[in-house]
């Protein structure tokens, strides 16, 4: 009697199966999948966490530095740093340790008769420091407003950087948990010899690769439930759209991360060179995708560059729906890309794929 004949799928089923289980009982892989993404999250939210802007560090030196520095202590707004001599304000000035140096002339009936301002407005926070400086001394010597002002203070979730943070781990996970727990593996695996015996065996060569994408996406949920429920337990972070949305483009930026890892393994017999071709492609997504800050800080010439890049893709799609709500549909221009790099590296590696 002939043995049923098994579904063309089956090789596929057990070798995604053993990637699964190769994953959860590697106790590393898990921590840096799961922990570390939450370990950061707790180091930057705590470090850049909403406490209001810190008071100006500020020197007063020269005849009326006494009178000058008792006015701004009264104030309350300006933290007034005691410096013994010009020369030491000077060198604290050039090395970042006050914001701002005053030089109070002397002494006339009822204040200072001239204020001189020195400061860098090349770094952050100094020419507010300036104005603000400015004022309780204006003030205090009797200067009166000419128009009344109301403020209204606001502070909402959606515009804190813990909520920039959040999707930016989550586009940094998933990249490093492909480009690492798909194309290092298979490098190794290459090294040990094991893809020359995979090859013999009865399975369709892509079943092979796609097992390793298919164990990433069966991971991606529990990756962006573990980092999503964190930020909201710990910080308040809040998913203004669809979680569905959410997930969809987590899909395709695997789908993404995966083609470019399956396409750095694909001739590379080294772990050490798979290491160095990993972060060399990793590196300038870390430092231009704008997972930790906005990467419009750099120059207009290359910003089409910086968001071309898959990571960039995901970090700008996962932001408009996580902080503004946006729909899966307004994150076209971002989906188009990161089909683009999945599908074109993902067609490429299983060209040039070397098995041996």
């Amino acid at each position: 009697m002939a043995e049923p004949r098994r579904p063309r799928l089956f090789p596929l089923w057990e070798l995604t199966l053993a990637r699964l289980l190769e994953f959860v009982r590697d106790p590393g892989a898990l921590f840096w999948v799961f922990g570390f993404p939450v370990l950061l999250a707790i180091a930057l939210g705590i470090a850049f966490r909403d406490q209001g802007p810190e008071r100006p560090r500020v020197a007063v030196v020269g005849a009326g530095a006494s009178d000058v520095s008792a006015r701004l202590g009264a104030d309350g707004r300006i933290e007034v740093t005691e410096i013994e001599s010009g020369e030491s304000a000077a060198d604290a000035l050039r090395l970042g340790r006050i914001d701002l140096l005053v030089e109070a002339g002397a002494l006339a009936n009822d204040g200072p008769k001239r204020i001189s301002y020195r400061f860098d407005p090349t770094r952050p926070g100094t020419t507010g420091a300036r104005v603000l400086t400015d004022d309780a001394i204006q003030r205090s010597l009797g200067r009166a407003d000419v128009l009344e002002a109301a403020e209204s203070h606001v502070s909402e979730p959606g515009g804190r950087y813990i909520d920039y943070l959040v999707p930016g781990l989550i586009g940094l996970n998933v990249m490093g948990s492909c480009m690492w727990g798909m194309g290092y593996t298979i490098v190794d695996a290459r090294r040990r010899k094991l893809l020359k015996r995979f090859a013999v065996t009865p399975m369709r060569r892509t079943h092979f690769q796609l097992s390793f994408m298919l164990s990433r996406l069966v991971f991606l949920a529990a990756e962006i439930a573990v980092i999503v429920a964190f930020g909201w337990l710990a910080f308040g972070v809040r998913v203004h759209g669809s979680i569905a949305s959410l997930g969809a483009v987590a899909l395709l930026s695997t789908f993404a991360f995966s083609g470019l890892a399956l396409l750095v393994a694909s001739r590379t017999e080294s772990t050490e060179v798979a290491a160095g071709w990993m972060n060399f492609v990793q590196m300038p997504m870390w430092l231009f995708s704008g997972a930790f800050f906005d990467y419009s800080r750099f120059p207009d010439a290359v910003q089409p560059f910086i968001r071309a890049l898959p990571l960039t893709a995901f970090n700008d799609a996962a932001r408009a729906i996580v902080n503004e709500g946006a729909s899966i549909a307004a994150t076209w221009p971002q989906i188009l890309i990161l089909c683009a790099w999945g599908g074109v590296s993902f067609l490429l590696a299983i060209k040039i794929f070397r098995w041996q």
